[in-house]
């Protein structure tokens, strides 16, 4: 049986997440700790007493998801289920393969909490609020959404930025462009088509700003090679050297998450076994849609791990 660490984007943000694992493990109240002391502020505070709307701000919520997922990672350590030796993949949605990184020991959690901070802000900054959109299409196959876009952008930009499994597809874009991929793909027979609740149009050629930034951020950072191969976004492969780690992290930003290719690759690599590491549950559902059969669960608690020594 072969095993993968997979970590959530944004998304699976709520008050109060890690806060259990930070008071029943010092390793992982060391994460919090030095995250706060990286980004220069009580980022810790806002994630277990704040409110949800500023903790949802693209450039909160991507260090705080980074924060969680690393100190279940550090928790599951100290009770005897280390990276190397229980999982022989990692993989991340989005904001996620920062921490898939940080896990695999090729960027140092410093360097990924500034990293994710200048992320959400220059996301954020790419394009002027109001300006960009993103919207779920439900019961639509990848192909399908692709084809609603391209119909849809109408000398605007309209693209699928996220293939998340085999009936659920973001797109993003101009805003006019992708209200009108809603209509379309009602229209095409989805069984839904909603706008998302974002600041911003992520995963598409309008966050070139933001793209440019990080390579600017990244080329400041040392990247070493992970310990584990890590599946990656923009890929949907692993790598295993960190010589082009940097480059696939700056096409991320405008290019679209494979997802669902990410999890049939681990599937035909012989993975079985999918522990979401961190806040929420949602590539779980994601995998099982994708995977018939697949094996999941989620380690965001104290609770959570008790029950692997069950």
């Amino acid at each position: 049986m072969s095993r993968a660490f997979v970590f959530p984007g944004q998304g699976a943000q709520t008050i109060g997440m890690g806060r259990a694992l930070a008071e029943a493990y010092p390793a992982a109240k060391a994460v919090f700790d030095e995250v706060d002391e990286a980004l220069g502020e009580n980022l810790s505070a806002l994630i277990w007493a704040g409110d949800i709307e500023t903790l949802t701000l693209t450039q909160n919520a991507q260090p705080a998801l980074m924060a969680t997922s690393m100190a279940a990672v550090r928790a599951l350590a100290a009770e005897g289920f280390p990276l190397v030796g229980t999982a022989d993949f990692v993989a991340g949605h989005s904001l996620g393969e920062y921490s898939a990184l940080c896990a695999a020991g090729s960027l140092s959690l410093s360097d990924t909490a500034r990293l994710l901070r200048i992320r959400g802000e220059a996301m954020q900054e790419a394009v002027p609020v109001g300006e960009g959109a993103m919207a779920a299409l439900l019961g639509l196959d990848f192909e399908a959404a692709v084809a609603v876009a391209a119909e849809a952008a109408a000398g605007e930009v309209c693209q699928a930025a996220n293939d998340n499994d085999p009936a659920q597809v973001v797109v993003s874009g101009h805003r006019a462009a992708v209200e009108r991929a809603v209509e379309i793909a009602r229209a095409r027979g989805a069984r839904r088509a909603l706008l998302l609740p974002v600041s911003a149009p992520f995963h598409c050629v309008l966050m070139q700003p933001a793209a440019a930034r990080m390579a600017e951020a990244l080329a400041a950072v040392v990247i070493q090679d992970p310990a584990v191969p890590v599946v990656v976004n923009v890929r949907a492969e692993a790598v295993t050297g960190a010589n082009r780690i940097a480059d696939l992290l700056v096409a991320q930003v405008t290019g679209p998450v494979r997802w669902r290719e990410s999890v049939l690759w681990m599937e035909r690599a012989g993975v079985t076994d999918y522990w979401e590491i961190g806040a929420g549950k949602a590539l779980s559902g994601m995998i099982k849609r994708i995977v018939k059969g697949a094996q999941t669960r989620s380690i965001g608690t104290p609770e959570d791990i008790a029950a692997l020594k069950g």
